[in-house]
């Protein structure tokens, strides 16, 4: 079975950026890697919207399956972020906890998890992005679940090659 890395940090917080960069880095050392992209940017890129309440539990479901189909191909799995996120999300536009319990289970079997911080800049986005206070409130969601769920995760501050 496959190490998997699951990246995790609000928006903005260069995960794609990091998933991709980390990839290709071990890859270049000889591994099998392989980045697996965020499910909820293409659902929402698919569906021209962002998804309803009742829709957070196929895109939470559809990222872990993601993930574990990757583990059958490579030696290392980068996820740009895990069903927490969408917990995460469904608690902040929602106020639905609900997704927490499965999501943090499946968060457990990770290997590692790195939690982006907040020290790059804001910059304008694309629809789906909303501003700098959502930002914070999502990372303060995300900290207080892996800190309450007793999950382990080492912070990532600094750009480019420091970063990485």
């Amino acid at each position: 079975m496959a190490l998997v890395i699951a990246l995790l940090g609000a928006e903005f917080t260069g995960k794609t950026s990091l998933a991709q960069a980390l990839a290709l880095r071990l890859v270049g050392r000889g591994l099998r890697a392989v980045a697996v992209p965020e499910y909820l940017r293409q659902w929402c890129d698919t569906q021209g919207r962002m998804p309803h309440a009742h829709e957070q539990l196929h895109i939470a479901h559809t990222q872990h399956q993601r993930i574990e189909q990757a583990q059958n191909k490579a030696q290392v799995v980068v996820a740009d972020t895990s069903a927490l996120m969408t917990a995460v999300y469904s608690e902040h536009y929602f106020a639905d906890p609900s997704l927490y319990p499965w999501a943090l289970a499946q968060q457990r079997r990770y290997t590692s998890t790195l939690l982006m911080g907040l020290d790059l800049p804001w910059t304008t986005g694309d629809w789906q992005r909303e501003g700098p206070v959502v930002r914070e409130h999502t990372d303060a969601l995300l900290r207080t679940a892996l800190h309450s769920a007793g999950l382990g995760y080492t912070s990532v501050y600094g750009a480019g090659e420091q970063r990485l």
